[in-house]
């Protein structure tokens, strides 16, 4: 399929110029933690693939896992250039162990496919949370306080190029603060080393059409970050 069918197919024909990119940010500072958590956080931390997966599928961490019908852990390619990170599973992806498998995730496939990037290859997806909020809500600040040891234990093994936060929970979590999108896109931060570039979730682009063409902007400022800075 060509480029300009996929970008049709996002809603984004005719195409849009990048607008300039912004100045590079950094993490906030972390904050304490109780000695119970850091103990969790260091054994995590410590992990290979099979411990990290093992923990994640059995984790009761936080109250997500009552509900749950299997934990969502990530999917890709182990040793990516790009990492997205999104919010948390949905029904579908509850169901399939796999996350971005409903209709945001075939938008999220198209969006990929329209930068030249396929699920799979040098593409890893993964959740701020890994376990599905009731109701699809958004997941609370305690659940993805207790999901981030994993996730960053996940970047570490992935050890990507390039990660890209889908939507605002994602962002909140990697960069450790409070964010609106309007305000953090199409500005490069740095998450421990690793370039970051935040932009709209595709399920919220699924419920706001003409936020499409500003997504567009930030997917062609991570293909050129990915080529100037990185590649």
């Amino acid at each position: 399929m060509s480029r300009e069918r996929m970008l049709r197919e996002m809603g984004l024909a005719p195409l849009w110029k990048l607008r300039a990119a912004s100045a590079v940010s950094s993490l906030a500072a972390p904050t304490a933690v109780a000695p119970a958590a850091a103990e969790r956080n260091a054994a995590i931390a410590a992990m290979d693939w099979e411990q990290l997966r093992q923990s994640v599928s059995g984790c009761s961490a936080c109250g997500l896992c009552q509900a749950r019908k299997q934990a969502v852990f990530g999917v890709g390619d182990e040793k990516p250039g790009w990492l997205f990170v999104g919010e948390g599973p949905g029904a579908e992806e509850d169901e399939r162990g796999e996350p971005f498998v409903g209709q945001a995730g075939r938008l999220l496939d198209a969006m990929l496919a329209a930068i030249g990037l396929q699920r799979g290859e040098k593409v890893y997806i993964a959740n701020a949370v890994k376990c599905r909020p009731p109701d699809n809500r958004t997941p609370e600040p305690s659940e993805t306080a207790a999901c981030r040891p994993y996730l960053e234990r996940q970047i570490e093994l992935l050890k990507p190029k390039l990660i890209v936060a889908l939507g605002r929970p994602a962002a909140q979590t990697l960069l450790a603060r409070e964010v609106k999108i309007a305000d953090v896109r199409g500005k490069l931060f740095d998450h421990r080393g690793t370039p970051l570039i935040v932009t709209y979730h595709p399920a919220y682009l699924l419920r706001n059409l003409t936020e499409k063409a500003k997504s567009w902007e930030d997917l062609c400022f991570a293909r050129r970050t990915m080529s100037e800075k990185v590649d």
